[in-house]
């Protein structure tokens, strides 16, 4: 995306205008050019990024040696997460994207696109899964989570850290990933809510939940709600897998801390799963993606925690 004469940024740019843009033929690394989706990624569907994992592996299966993928960054940390479960190969597969558009004062998306593609080919980043390259830093996408509207350092990994970074166009990778165990493909479309709780909440969002797949819930510290909602959430937990996130968006869901109603001793007794490390957002990913590929809903929830148990 790109701003004109004072109108909005809207897409405009090809993905050989970005590639000349950031000067890339200096590079010596040779690229090909696939422009698969000219949407903002606000827009994204869990079947598009199914169709970009099978272009992602034709190019792979057709001789490349990593795929960089360039997104708008309002769902980048969700799009790289959900490709890292399908991902099945060793070469790298990096997402990048600009924090500060081409028509604003010192836009950020040719530096990155350069630093993600040297990601790409470099062999010391093979078998890391999907990565997220931004501000010369390379996070693993199973932990990075965008948490600034518009800061150049908006990309963080606030239960890892970066695993490396690009300096005078040198790759230094200093820590490395267990790679989990791939999710099949999707083949059928599934429904999967996530409801955040707040203070004094009535608990009337889960009367539209209807006959959705699975469900997530954000909520609060280690993961307690009130014991109104504790109730609610439990009935769901009956007839479909409910996870149990927390809203703060770092730190691992308790399961063994505070009793009493509404606490996460009592949401796990009730049959409510932990969400581990991951955040809401990346744990309603993990749900959809295991439901999809088929399983049905107590095969889901059991598969969900071995993957968290895994270190997810």
């Amino acid at each position: 995306m790109t701003g004109s004469d004072g109108d909005g940024a809207v897409v405009r740019l090809t993905g050989g205008d970005l590639l000349r843009t950031a000067a890339v033929a200096a590079l010596g690394v040779d690229t090909d050019v696939v422009d698969f989706r000219a949407i903002g990624s606000s827009r994204l569907t869990v079947t598009d990024l199914a169709q970009l994992h099978a272009a992602a592996d034709r190019a792979v299966a057709a001789g490349a040696d990593g795929v960089v993928v360039v997104q708008g960054t309002d769902t980048l940390e969700e799009s790289s997460f959900l490709l890292d479960l399908w991902w099945t190969r060793d070469h790298p597969i990096v997402f990048t994207g600009a924090m500060r558009n081409p028509g604003l004062p010192g836009p950020d998306g040719p530096a990155n696109l350069v630093a993600a593609l040297r990601v790409a080919a470099d062999p010391a980043c093979a078998g890391l899964g999907a990565l997220v390259v931004m501000n010369d830093e390379v996070h693993a996408a199973r932990f990075v989570a965008k948490r600034h509207t518009s800061s150049l350092g908006a990309f963080v990994s606030p239960a890892a850290g970066p695993l490396g970074r690009v300096e005078e166009g040198v790759v230094g990778v200093a820590a490395r990933v267990t790679r989990h165990t791939p999710i099949g493909q999707p083949v059928r479309d599934v429904c999967v809510p996530l409801i955040v709780t707040a203070l004094d909440d009535d608990g009337r969002l889960f009367d539209a939940i209807g006959d959705a797949d699975g469900l997530v819930i954000a909520a609060f510290g280690v993961g307690h709600l009130h014991p109104r909602i504790a109730d609610r959430a439990a009935a769901q937990a009956k007839s479909r897998p409910v996870v149990l996130a927390s809203r703060t968006g770092a730190g691992t869901v308790h399961v063994s801390t505070y009793g009493g109603p509404g606490n996460e001793m009592d949401l796990v007794e009730r049959g409510l799963i932990p969400a581990g490390s991951l955040d809401a957002y990346k744990a309603r990913l993990l749900l959809t993606a295991l439901l999809a590929s088929g399983l049905a809903g107590g095969a889901a929830g059991s598969a969900f925690s071995r993957h968290v148990g895994g270190g997810i």
